[in-house]
């Protein structure tokens, strides 16, 4: 067991880099507004995160991770660039899907993070850069994604609005995502519905299952996907290689997947940007699907360094965040990139050293 001061020290020594790096310490509040984390991280964190009732504030949560009390400090003032770091304790519930052992610091436990509002094109080689140097000396694995090209990839399917909104929807959610792209790759099945003179029960209105009727019945009109398109969409979501091979690979299938052109040109510009830091990217893992089981905020570039320890969460992990500025920013936006460093597990890396 790692005594919580040599974790605090782990955390202060990258806290100072991340001052160094020009960043302005913030702390924010640790009892936050349920609400609006429901709204911005996805309702599934309410199954992981420590909710309480206030008789005045209303439904509470303890803080699940920083980045959106950092992006509602900042917006709150402007949209001006600015650098912040933070050493602070997060709570989440354990995870039924974790593999690892129960342990109170996978309840409670430190995160030392860094973000970067800016908007320099070269901030993601920039902050993955920051995180590699800070890091380099744990030999970790550095795995790099981009939803940003998994969106545009759905976006790009022959879909109706309401089958891409929902596959979009799921994105974030594999298991669900697959069950529903089998779904519109298969004929539907045509269904018989009550006639309007049959009696109406349960909970919902007349107007409502009306409604429902009607856009089931519309949505068995709608042709299955070509089995095409969910080969391509597999041969994407799979793709994990050293990024140099990822990026050949992305290039050929963009030939056939349009959509994701714009997002290929993106990644490529990040790996030459990455490069040009000294960073060798043979040894630099992009995972297409990365991300994919993260916080929903994620809207681009991922990142994650991962030690070789069965059942480990990532030592660290990040990404960009643009429409989260976006959607606090009430009419301001700025693009927004940052990651957390967890001390607790580098502390305990460090003593097996």
């Amino acid at each position: 067991m790692i005594p919580k001061q040599a974790k605090q020290s782990v955390g202060q020594r990258f806290l100072a880099r991340f001052r160094d790096a020009g960043a302005e310490e913030i702390a924010p509040d640790i009892l936050l507004p349920a609400g609006d984390l429901l709204d911005l991280y996805g309702e599934d964190i309410r199954a992981r995160a420590y909710v309480t009732q206030d008789p005045i504030r209303g439904e509470m949560m303890l803080r699940p991770d920083f980045t959106v009390p950092v992006v509602r400090a900042h917006m709150q003032n402007g949209a001006d660039p600015a650098r912040y770091c933070y050493l602070g304790e997060v709570f989440r519930k354990q995870d039924m899907g974790d593999t690892r052992p129960a342990a109170p610091r996978d309840n409670e436990y430190l995160q030392c993070g860094f973000e970067l509002f800016t908007r320099d094109p070269q901030a993601d080689a920039e902050v993955f850069a920051l995180f590699h140097d800070a890091l380099a000396p744990l030999s970790l694995t550095a795995q790099i994604g981009d939803m940003g090209l998994l969106l545009d990839a759905v976006r790009g399917l022959p879909l109706t609005q309401a089958r891409a909104a929902a596959l979009m929807h799921h994105i974030w959610r594999p298991g669900r995502f697959a069950r529903l792209l089998a779904r519109f790759s298969t004929p539907a099945v045509a269904r018989d519905f009550p006639d309007a003179a049959a009696p109406w029960a349960g909970m919902r209105t007349e107007d409502e299952m009306i409604r429902r009727i009607a856009r089931l019945q519309s949505d068995a009109a709608v042709p299955p996907l070509s089995p095409v398109w969910t080969e391509r969409l597999d041969r994407l979501f799979t793709l994990r290689a050293p990024a140099p091979d990822a990026l050949a690979a992305l290039t050929d299938l963009a030939r056939d997947m349009p959509a994701i052109a714009p997002a290929v040109t993106r990644i490529r510009a990040r790996l030459d940007a990455i490069a040009a830091r000294g960073i060798d990217l043979s040894a630099v893992i992009f995972d297409a699907s990365h991300g994919r089981t993260t916080l929903e905020y994620y809207d681009g570039f991922t990142f994650s360094f991962v030690a070789d320890r069965a059942g480990w969460p990532p030592v660290a992990s990040g990404g960009r965040y643009d429409a989260l500025t976006r959607v606090l920013g009430r009419g301001r936006e700025i693009p927004a990139v940052g990651g957390i460093i967890r001390p607790g597990l580098v502390a305990e890396l460090e003593a097996q050293a």
